[in-house]
């Protein structure tokens, strides 16, 4: 009795162009094979495509690693606006149970570096980070920097400087209109080149801006983050992602696929209070001469 076979893999690009061909498969389709067989021979087959396989990339597994809370957007005393020092944010993180935080000053490089050696010894990652303002297209955030990029650049050349040093492309608060932000088109054009989409920011005033950045996230598939951005203590940790340990820029994003956003917003009516009380003491200090050291900016 004639039995049919299942199509070698080269087979398949002659069904798909040769008519002829495909009538005399389809003849010998009339008398059956048994299921038995017809499943030995997928399995056959199947066992011969997996054969042909590439390698994996190599890439580490984190599966084995601790879940921790990692906040990707905060400031100290370096950023204009702050007057956390770096050594009380660490402690505060610590405190409040974060794993790793990112250290994301405007336009300020000084207080990353300070809080990456600060951070020695204790169960805390620094992420080296800078929100870096660009020529009227809003804020980019680069992580896993070397050095400082200066603001005011063009948005594309931005992230060019970002990625240049081995950086990370993380995007704030993308719809937040109060401030400014990449117009439709800019966004649009330079989507792949965002590594991370912040689809919350646990200090935006209006909850419906992080619905959108959820929504435009899920719509374009981008790899999601959150933070606090947090400009005193108690706002630390309000935004994070519970992500699996990392250790490195390759880990990170790896980490972050499995990710989830947790959400654990504070009045920012009170946030925003303690910001301006504390921007109101730091400048009665400089008023009369305080002895604290103005850092460059």
């Amino acid at each position: 009795m004639q039995r049919c076979s299942v199509p070698r893999p080269e087979e398949i690009v002659q069904l798909a162009r040769d008519e002829s061909f495909r009538e005399e498969r389809a003849r010998e389709t009339e008398t059956p094979q048994s299921f038995a067989e017809v499943a030995a021979e997928l399995d056959r087959l199947y066992r011969r495509l997996a054969g042909r396989k590439r390698a994996g990339s190599g890439a580490p597994a984190l599966f084995d690693r601790d879940w921790i809370l990692c906040d990707l957007h905060m400031h100290t005393s370096w950023s204009h606006d702050c007057s956390v020092e770096v050594d009380e944010l660490l402690d505060y993180a610590e405190e409040q149970g974060l794993g790793a935080i990112a250290i994301t000053d405007h336009n300020a490089f000084g207080g990353a570096l300070e809080a990456v050696e600060a951070a020695r010894g204790r169960n805390l990652v620094v992420i080296p980070g800078e929100e870096i303002k660009t020529d009227r297209q809003g804020e980019v955030i680069g992580l896993f920097l070397q050095e400082e990029i200066p603001r005011g650049m063009p948005f594309a050349d931005t992230l060019a400087a970002i990625r240049a040093q081995g950086g990370l492309v993380y995007l704030p608060h993308p719809f937040d209109r109060r401030h400014a932000i990449p117009d439709p088109a800019i966004l649009h054009r330079h989507l792949a080149e965002i590594d991370v989409f912040e689809v919350y920011n646990a200090r935006l005033l209006f909850e419906t801006y992080n619905d959108e950045a959820l929504r435009f996230a899920r719509k374009y598939n981008l790899t999601m983050g959150a933070g606090s951005d947090a400009h005193v203590l108690p706002g630390v940790g309000t935004g994070a992602m519970s992500m699996r340990a990392f250790r490195n820029a390759e880990e990170f994003m790896i980490s972050l696929h499995s990710a989830q956003v947790l959400r654990r917003p504070k009045s920012l009516a009170y946030l925003q209070s303690l910001k301006w009380m504390a921007q109101g003491a730091s400048a009665l200090a400089a008023a009369l001469g305080s002895p604290n050291e103005e850092r460059g900016r």
